[in-house]
């Protein structure tokens, strides 16, 4: 692998690991009211697969384009692209 390759998969690598903790963060701040008023899974659910998402991450970080890795990836972005925006939609004033 060359240094240019390494360093893309670095800076992927981080990224990855980034979108999982702001994910989980996240998921953590609104209440659980507002997880069951906007019709999604409940709290509990989302900080757990987020939260296992962020330590497979941790724990893989050598592999970050791992089959597990991309299935917690994708549960955080479909946390930011659907679940955030319903919550937020609630808890704006």
């Amino acid at each position: 692998m060359t240094e240019l390759e390494l360093n893309f998969y670095l800076v992927v690598a981080f990224v990855i690991l980034v979108v999982k903790i702001f994910t989980f963060v996240n998921a953590l701040m609104f209440s659980g009211e507002a997880y069951e008023a906007a019709g999604k899974l409940t709290k509990p659910a989302w900080c757990l697969i987020l939260g296992i998402g962020v330590a497979v991450n941790v724990l893989l970080l050598g592999s970050p384009i791992s089959f597990l890795n991309l299935i917690f990836l994708i549960a955080a972005l479909v946390y930011l692209a659907d679940v955030r925006p319903a919550l937020l939609s609630l808890t704006r004033r």
